[in-house]
């Protein structure tokens, strides 16, 4: 339980955690594991049962599926300090997608069975659950709409900057992206060869930066500007 309490402050730099009861953030602390994951190892499948709700500490989550043909859609790189998993809470229902650690990961469990008993007993939480579920439902209705409407270099542009704003769930400004050049061409659904042009146009008028493996955003303002 020590272990546990001591990532507390890591939790409320996000904005879901740190907007809770203090009660309730004591309950779900006092209820959850810490589960360690290899880099590449299977967290969930879809079709898989409920398994609770997560948040993660270190490293990342990688929330994607593969098509019958091979192909993979990947929705989200899930960082610290983020929660995720709540879909099923409220429906019980299987996993929606699968989801793999991203290097080597640490996140905190609050098991299904555990979190059922909470809200039993304590009802009125249902509204904090409701509010983590939300923010994700809007995120995913802007992606759809910015897929629909917008052209790739903008909806790129957009995307980076909401990484780098943790996507409204922490606090703070990231400039440094831990994300590869194909796993960003996968979250936006175009082609790897389309995502390397635009990130090198970036870089030629001095808003970005390139680095091994991810992305430095030198001036966030001109790349919001560049999303319109």
């Amino acid at each position: 339980m020590t272990d546990i309490h001591a990532h507390r402050p890591l939790l409320l730099s996000g904005h879901w955690f740190s907007h809770l009861p203090a009660d309730l953030q004591e309950s779900l602390l006092d209820a959850a594991v810490l589960r360690r994951l290899d880099a590449g190892q299977r967290l969930f499948s879809r079709g898989d049962k409920p398994c609770g709700l997560y948040a993660v500490l270190e490293g990342g989550i990688r929330i994607g599926a593969v098509g019958l043909s091979g192909k993979e859609a990947l929705l989200t790189l899930i960082e610290p300090p983020s929660w995720f998993g709540e879909i099923s809470l409220f429906d019980g229902q299987p996993r929606t997608h699968d989801a793999y650690a991203e290097g080597p990961c640490l996140l905190l469990n609050v098991p299904q069975a555990a979190l059922l008993g909470l809200l039993e007993r304590q009802p009125r939480y249902w509204r904090e659950f409701a509010l983590l579920m939300s923010q994700k439902l809007r995120l995913a209705f802007i992606a759809l709409e910015e897929m629909s409407l917008l052209p790739a270099a903008p909806r790129l542009a957009r995307r980076l900057v909401m990484i780098a704003e943790g996507y409204g769930w922490a606090s703070g400004e990231r400039r440094e992206i831990h994300l590869a050049q194909e796993q960003l061409a996968l979250m936006l659904a175009i082609s790897r060869q389309t995502t390397n042009q635009i990130l090198k146009e970036l870089e030629a008028q001095g808003i970005l930066r390139l680095t091994y493996g991810g992305i430095e955003i030198v001036d966030l303002e001109r790349l919001r500007k560049v999303g319109g």
